[in-house]
């Protein structure tokens, strides 16, 4: 229609569902609509399906599970890469919506989309952010000077090998390819093949609490000091743990010795 605000689409790409949204702009979604992830035939034309109601779309912005291609020199730009969750490896996921609509696309790892949300409703604007995600595994994305951090790939915060804890050292993890990384130690299913259950059904003086919180403030730690981070937001699953934010924050300082300058950790939120 003649002079109508430009439509954009969105879609949150997760390995449960597809999160649909359209709006004018990114204050107020118009509408919004939730899929089950199943094979990317059936996920991708049911995203496609239910965007086209709404179109004629401006544009599309991508923000998927990963690992995802992000260089945007790669031929294999906008593809899911090597990712455990069947059938999705070398998914041309922009491809397919781009060749659907004849849009610009947009296309980041969901924790990088999260981290510039968390940027854009921070009115301090800091030079440096990072977000991460603390669930069924843990990833990680930054914002330098108000854009998403790609180099090689994109970050993979969860990825690091954090100092074990005195009372776990014999735990081999279980991430698939480093085994006792961040991820295969402090992550939903770790802790619940660690402990027999989730973090927050165990007892508040359990010692799965200290440790999970040691392992989260070294990655904190680690984002201060390599990044220079400002700002540091922890979400997901994990983080619904009552007190666990609090003692991340206390390890976080304790491992800081009061070196490091700025907000962080009590930033940390």
């Amino acid at each position: 229609m003649s002079g109508a605000a430009p439509l954009f689409g969105g879609i949150e790409a997760g390995g449960t569902k597809f999160v649909l949204t359209v709006s004018h702009d990114h204050a107020q979604p118009l509408a919004t609509h939730t899929i089950a992830t199943t094979s990317p035939e059936a996920t991708l034309a049911a995203a496609a399906d239910w965007l086209g109601r709404h179109a004629p779309l401006s544009a599309l912005g991508i923000a998927t599970f990963g690992p995802a291609d992000l260089d945007l020199r790669s031929p294999t730009w906008g593809r899911i890469t090597a990712t455990p969750k069947p059938g999705w490896s070398d998914c041309d996921m922009a491809g397919y919506f781009a060749a659907q609509f004849g849009v610009p696309i947009g296309f980041d790892t969901d924790v990088n989309a999260a981290a510039l949300a968390e940027y854009a409703a921070d009115d301090s604007r800091p030079d440096v952010l990072a977000y991460i995600t603390v669930g069924t595994g843990v990833g990680g994305g930054l914002v330098v000077n108000g854009k998403t951090v790609h180099g090689a790939a994109h970050p993979e915060m969860g990825h690091i090998y954090p100092r074990r804890a005195t009372d776990d050292q014999q735990f081999p993890g279980i991430c698939p390819f480093h085994g006792d990384c961040l991820e295969g130690l402090a992550s939903g299913p770790a802790i619940a093949a660690r402990w027999g259950a989730e973090l927050s059904a165990l007892a508040a003086d359990h010692a799965a609490h200290e440790s999970v919180a040691g392992y989260l403030a070294q990655l904190c730690h680690s984002l201060a000091a390599i990044n220079a981070a400002q700002v540091i937001v922890l979400g997901g699953g994990v983080m619904q743990t009552p007190g666990l934010l609090q003692r991340i924050v206390q390890q976080a300082e304790r491992l800081d010795g009061a070196y490091l300058p700025g907000r962080r950790p009590q930033s940390i939120g």
